[in-house]
């Protein structure tokens, strides 16, 4: 009789077991690192390999849209082209997690990064029954971080909570110096997270949405980690969710 093995998900509690172990000791390390490493430029080559005859197709059936416009009428026509472009997504995803934890760090004025992201996620609540708020102290310190994956971690959350409200509500953002931690707070009043879910809503390919990837989250938690912060989540049913992020500021 063959026996079957059952392989468990490698959740953010273990990539944070992983990280303890990788600072016990500098050949474990090393060896760790190169089997990350590998494993990491594997799913990267997989993913591009993927994705490129994926374009092709997706660029394919939108010029036979474009040159047969009755072709919009078929059956199943619409749901083709939202299963490419989800898979297109989820592989844009995969590659974005896959190297969530390769830094490119700069120094830059925490107070400026975090307005403009404001004034974008702003734009985009213009003539919706949304309201958004912000509360950026004024005496934030420079920030040393990888700017592009914090701004996307950020605007991740932000985009989650208008997803969040099915129809009016509001979104703050709150960003204070604490304890020499930068710490913002993302709170919404939408339809709030179940109990049950709290504990899995960071690990990968775990998602509640039906449209969802289980990706968007499990970015976040890998780019706030690997940037040496924190993120934690409270919630309740019917009135809304907070995210706090806690990033050294050194």
């Amino acid at each position: 009789m063959e026996r079957m093995v059952v392989t468990m998900p490698f959740t953010a509690n273990d990539y944070e077991k992983l990280h303890q172990l990788m600072n016990s000791s500098p050949e474990i390390r090393e060896l760790l690192q190169k089997l990350l490493d590998s494993q990491q430029y594997t799913i990267s080559k997989i993913s591009h390999e993927v994705r490129n005859p994926l374009t092709l197709i997706y660029s394919t059936f939108q010029l036979i849209e474009s040159s047969h416009p009755e072709t919009r009428d078929f059956s199943h026509w619409s749901e083709l082209r939202e299963d490419i472009e989800y898979t297109i997504s989820l592989l844009q995803e995969l590659s974005a997690y896959n190297n969530s934890e390769h830094l490119h760090l700069s120094t830059f004025s925490a107070q400026d990064f975090l307005g403009q992201i404001c004034l974008s996620f702003a734009a985009s609540c213009v003539d919706t029954d949304i309201g958004f708020s912000s509360l950026i102290a004024p005496d934030l310190p420079s920030l040393t971080a990888d700017r592009l994956k914090l701004q996307e971690a950020i605007l991740n959350l932000l985009r989650n909570a208008r997803e969040a409200i099915s129809s009016a509500g509001s979104i703050r953002l709150e960003a204070v110096l604490k304890d020499q931690m930068l710490q913002i707070t993302i709170s919404d009043t939408g339809c709030g997270i179940s109990p049950e879910y709290l504990d899995t809503i960071f690990d990968p390919f775990v998602t509640y949405k039906p449209d969802g990837t289980g990706l968007g989250l499990a970015i976040v938690n890998r780019t706030i980690t690997a940037h040496a912060g924190t993120v934690t989540v409270t919630s309740s049913c019917g009135k809304g969710t907070s995210f706090l992020l806690l990033l050294p500021i050194t």
